[in-house]
């Protein structure tokens, strides 16, 4: 037999992940993908919850702040408490927590109860999210692990563009405490598979006894105070507020912990050291946008559908799931992809088809319905499972497998961080924006102008006539054009997004492609 005929053979003797080793997959994308489920599930019965535990609209937002601060704190810490307590052991004690909290949830009867089992989850489930790279990257042989990479991306997707639709399905056909009840039996399912897929890891208390303490405290109070700040920052009016420089002061507190525990610690609890390797740095602060994106345009089209065409939660869900629906059908061909295509140009393609998107996005009319956001979500959803994919893969290929876990936390807390971010940019543009174009608006209408008169006496006549005729059609009118404001500001934030995207994409030079023994034999 020739050389040539036998030269496949090295490429294909290296070992392949057992029966186990998928079983330890699943069991981490499928708590990845309860975890950013939960994110979102609440969003399209939050009025339903309210009226139920007697709290206001104001105080309902916490329903969610609180579930999404605790998660964000959580995340960096994951490596931590993995080595401390092993993998195995720590994911079945987050799982258990997650079931217990969700339950609470489920039962509360007044906002303390709810807050405080929102807040159980997410501290549970934030340690989800990135140990399902951490398993990926210890229990899948190189050349397998864009197959792993391709389900944990398609199921952090599909998570919260999924939770609004199944929120809002759930509630209509049963109530909302099913929204949460529902995470008990994929709970147990999730501890069968870590039984099953995840060998048994001695954990080392060492780490307690000798932890960065210094850097534990910072994440926790730095990041919790950063989250709170930029959640809180444009209902309180920003720097006019007390609390806003309270909790300025207190991430800086935070981060100055963080920051000597780096310096100090001979085991800092997150390791940003690791973000001196340039291509690890470079899918950090890609990822920071990602997350910006998925969770503000999620936020967004439900948010236009409902106030300019009368959507109701669960018709404003189904729109938002479209966005998941390119991600299913590209699943199967990513790994190919990337093992053919150079990791960078999959990673520029997908951003500019992210940006793509927020353009066609942004060309909406107050007569835009549901429709006019198919093309734009499928766009989205093509781009940003391409760009992510290979991110993910990216930033577990940057660094060892031991180093994995916290490379994965310092990833998916991005994600997570750039969500807050983008949230708390696009609420104070929208209040921004919405009120200089109303007001432009009103300068444009001459009060002289025939057809400006004619129209207010139309309506003033359908209102009854006389003074109160005229006040309800002037009053009319400012609603009209509130309706055009509000659509030219979601338009400039769509714009906005859409440049956002555009001046990241130099860091994709940054990238390093993927070792040869990366990218073969995906199947």
């Amino acid at each position: 037999m020739s050389d040539a005929a036998v030269a496949p053979i090295p490429a294909r003797a290296q070992p392949r992940a057992d029966l186990s080793a998928w079983l330890a997959v699943a069991a981490g994308t499928l708590g990845a993908f309860m975890a950013t489920l939960d994110i979102s599930i609440v969003n399209a019965s939050l009025p339903t919850i309210q009226g139920e535990i007697g709290a206001t609209p104001s105080e309902g937002t916490w329903i969610g702040t609180a579930y999404l601060v605790s998660e964000i704190v959580a995340i960096p810490l994951t490596g931590w408490f993995s080595r401390m307590l092993g993998l195995r052991r720590f994911l079945l004690i987050a799982a258990g927590m997650f079931t217990l909290f969700s339950v609470l949830c489920g039962l509360a009867d007044d906002l303390t109860t709810m807050i405080a089992g929102r807040i159980g989850q997410g501290v549970a489930g934030g340690t989800l999210i990135p140990t399902a790279l951490t398993i990926i990257a210890t229990r899948l042989p190189p050349r397998q692990q864009p197959v792993g990479i391709a389900i944990f991306g398609l199921t952090v997707l599909l998570g919260p563009v999924s939770g609004p639709l199944l929120g809002g399905w759930i509630t209509e056909q049963f109530a909302w405490n099913f929204a949460f009840f529902i995470n008990v039996p994929i709970c147990l399912g999730l501890m069968l598979l870590l039984f099953l897929g995840l060998p048994p890891a001695r954990g080392d208390l060492g780490e307690w006894t000798n932890a960065d303490w210094a850097g534990v405290f910072g994440m926790v109070i730095g990041l919790g105070a950063l989250t709170l700040l930029l959640e809180e920052g444009h209902r309180q009016q920003w720097f006019e507020s007390r609390l806003i420089w309270q909790l300025l002061w207190a991430t800086v507190i935070g981060f100055a912990l963080i920051a000597w525990g780096q310096f100090r610690s001979t085991r800092p609890v997150v390791r940003l050291s690791l973000l001196r390797e340039r291509s690890l740095a470079a899918t950090v602060g890609m990822m920071l946008l990602m997350g910006a994106l998925l969770f503000g345009i999620g936020y967004l089209i439900p948010q236009f559908l409902a106030m300019i065409a009368d959507y109701n939660a669960l018709q404003a869900g189904q729109i938002a799931f479209i966005a998941g629906i390119p991600a299913c059908m590209m699943m199967p061909i990513l790994p190919t992809l990337i093992a053919r295509v150079d990791l960078r140009i999959n990673v520029a393609v997908g951003t500019l088809v992210v940006a793509i998107s927020c353009w066609a996005a942004s060309q909406m009319t107050a007569q835009s319905v549901g429709s006019a956001f198919v093309l734009t979500q499928l766009l989205l959803g093509a781009g940003i499972s391409t760009a992510t994919f290979c991110l993910n893969q990216a930033a577990i290929s940057a660094v060892t497998p031991e180093d994995a876990g916290d490379a994965s936390a310092l990833f998916m807390a991005a994600r997570n961080l750039g969500g807050s971010v983008g949230l708390a940019t696009i609420a104070s543009l929208q209040e921004q924006r919405s009120e200089v174009h109303r007001w432009q608006i009103h300068a444009s209408l001459d009060g002289n102008d025939l057809q400006v008169q004619s129209r207010v006496e139309e309506l003033a006549t359908v209102l009854g006539g006389g003074p109160e005729g005229l006040t309800g059609a002037l009053r009319l009118l400012d609603a009209q054009v509130l309706v055009d404001a509000w659509v030219m500001t979601f338009n400039d934030i769509f714009f906005l997004l859409a440049l956002g995207t555009l001046a990241v994409l130099p860091c994709v030079l940054f990238l390093k492609p993927l070792k040869a023994v990366d990218t073969t034999a995906v199947h």
